[in-house]
């Protein structure tokens, strides 16, 4: 039985998920095209209206005429109703489409502090990415903390997968007004549980499975939710975070990619399988024996025969009091897994 049949709906990031920059994960498109349940798209990246996200997803593929699509501009209204009243003024660092979404919500759209920050009236800073973001936009954020206005993000996400590698995300931007300011902005967006939320009513799941790339938002936003959850090896974070995670931040299954969703669960759970075993030593984890039949020796045999090396790990390391200090490898293909680990 695969995972897939256990559950009534498939809650999806994007970025390092389902594509890198502007360059499809072909084996995410074409799973995503063969499954029977409903399918939200769920990101922490503003920059983008969701008709646009929805006309990307269909231009790289997706068959579905209209995606379901939410991000964190959808529960960055309702945090910052937290903050200010609608009617007061809000400077907006953003896209455009996130100020409009803001102006919408009642309130008076800047998007500098003004001559004289401190009297400017300013409630609250709403910050999103935008690749236009730079040391004059952070400039005008820090003023206007610096003066008393609420910092708010729409999602604090460090970094941002690319076809080139991770580019800057929202997250690290904003820890440069945090080392100016002192002040630490709230986040709207993954890990909080708001987002899984409204996309599981919007598509009537009542038990979906949440599947993303990073752990500090799409694995804590899962566990947050009280959903499970599906890492795959696509994105930010690897077989090292993974070993070093704190247990609100552990998926519930560890897959290579997005098409992995239609394996056993019993499969994609951490445990012993594929002929390898794993034992507590001291502070460290020994890796045993293994095996690649089944696998091959292609590009997705090796990392099918990765992925279950590192499961058979993760068992013993998440029981340990702390992470392993070292993973040492005991056999041929022990090595070899361990080795494209890093």
């Amino acid at each position: 039985m695969s995972l897939l049949t256990q559950h009534d709906g498939l809650l999806v990031d994007l970025d390092g998920t389902v594509w890198n920059g502007d360059t499809a994960i072909a084996s995410a498109i074409s799973a995503l095209n063969d499954v029977s349940v409903p399918v939200a798209f769920v990101t922490n990246n503003a920059s983008k209206a969701h008709a646009a996200v929805a006309e990307k997803l269909r231009a790289l593929g997706i068959n579905n005429e209209s995606p379901t699509v939410f991000n964190s501009v959808d529960a960055v209204v309702q945090l910052l109703q937290q903050e200010a009243e609608p009617g007061t003024t809000v400077l907006v660092v953003g896209t455009a489409w996130l100020q409009e979404t803001i102006a919408d919500a009642g309130y008076r759209v800047v998007t500098s502090a003004g001559d004289d920050p401190v009297n400017a009236g300013i409630a609250a800073v709403v910050q999103g990415h935008n690749p236009e973001n730079g040391w004059a936009q952070l400039s005008e954020i820090a003023l206007a903390v610096r003066a008393g206005a609420r910092y708010i993000l729409t999602n604090a996400d460090a970094s941002l997968p690319t076809e080139r590698g991770f580019y800057l995300g929202n997250g690290a931007m904003a820890a440069a007004v945090t080392a100016s300011t002192g002040v630490l902005p709230r986040a709207a967006g993954k890990p909080e549980p708001e987002l899984f939320h409204l996309a599981a009513q919007k598509i009537g799941a009542k038990n979906p499975l949440c599947i993303g790339d990073r752990l500090n938002t799409d694995i804590a936003g899962a566990n947050n939710a009280g959903f499970a959850s599906l890492h795959v090896l696509t994105g930010v974070s690897g077989a090292i975070e993974l070993l070093e995670a704190p247990p609100e931040h552990r998926p519930t299954y560890i897959g290579v990619d997005l098409a992995d969703v239609l394996l056993p669960a019993e499969q994609l759970r951490p445990g012993a399988q594929n002929g390898f075993t794993a034992r507590g030593d001291g502070h460290d984890v020994l890796l045993e024996r293994g095996s690649i039949e089944g696998h091959g020796n292609n590009d997705q045999g090796q990392a099918a025969h990765s992925a279950a090396a590192l499961r058979t790990v993760l068992e013993v390391a998440w029981a340990l009091p702390k992470p392993p200090r070292y993973i040492h490898p005991r056999s041929e293909f022990a090595e070899k897994a361990v080795d494209s680990w890093n």
